[in-house]
């Protein structure tokens, strides 16, 4: 099992299916800075979304996954690459309660403040979880937020009011599951938001800025973590 560590729900023992889920913790060596949650894809806790946090770890960051689809089934992981593990993920995602998610993540930021000892907290997310960082951004008190790819961002723009903390996402132009309709809606309600900072990438699609795998663009992934990185040590510094 991938998952080392343990979180309560915000409902405790009285919440439905459950009073705690798992989560992958990559500790730094020493104190770290800050702490960064690592929102997943829609293929769970995966290796690539495990990379992402010892990376995170190497930069000094304590880095936690936690495992959102535990609700669904404890512990799933899949492959991008391989087409039936794919289809699983879009019809697990398709049976996600995603506001249930959003709690998981409270509840996440509350136990690294509350039990790991690191008060400053940032998230970055992927695909599902580029959505649920905006979403946690609006919904709760992170620090700073990144999300890469979100999608259906468009219709909770009604929510950007609630955004008081630093905000970036990365913005694929070629996205297969973002149309350019919705980039432009996304520009228009979130351009002149004085936390949200949006960057396009022209010509790349959806994933590319995964660890491994087909979908990786090298150079454009290594501009967008820069410029990740930048932004997680002006705002958890």
């Amino acid at each position: 099992m991938s998952l080392n560590e343990t979180i309560p729900t915000l409902d405790g023992a009285n919440e439905a299916g459950g009073s705690s889920f798992g989560a992958y913790v990559a500790k730094p060596e020493g104190t770290p800075k800050a702490a960064i949650i690592v929102i997943q894809e829609i293929f769970g806790v995966n290796p690539g979304i495990r990379s992402k946090c010892d990376k995170l770890a190497a930069d000094g960051y304590l880095a936690v996954a936690p495992d959102l689809f535990w609700r669904l089934e404890p512990g799933v992981e899949f492959d991008p690459d391989v087409e039936a593990e794919f289809q699983t993920a879009l019809d697990m995602m398709g049976k996600f309660n995603q506001d249930a998610g959003i709690r998981d993540i409270e509840a996440t930021i509350h136990h690294i403040r509350r039990s790991l000892g690191v008060a400053k907290v940032g998230c970055v997310g992927y695909c599902l979880g580029g959505r649920l960082a905006y979403m946690t951004a609006a919904r709760t008190d992170i620090d700073a937020s990144v999300g890469y790819y979100g999608v259906g961002i468009d219709g909770l723009l009604g929510e950007k009011h609630a955004i008081s903390n630093p905000l970036m996402l990365h913005i694929p132009t070629e996205d297969g599951f973002v149309s350019r309709e919705t980039q432009a809606a996304m520009h228009e309600g979130l351009d002149d938001h004085p936390r949200v900072t949006l960057h396009d990438y022209e010509g790349l699609d959806h994933g590319f800025a995964t660890e491994t795998g087909k979908r990786r663009d090298e150079e454009a992934a290594t501009l967008a973590d820069s410029r990740t990185a930048a932004f997680f040590a002006e705002h958890l510094g």
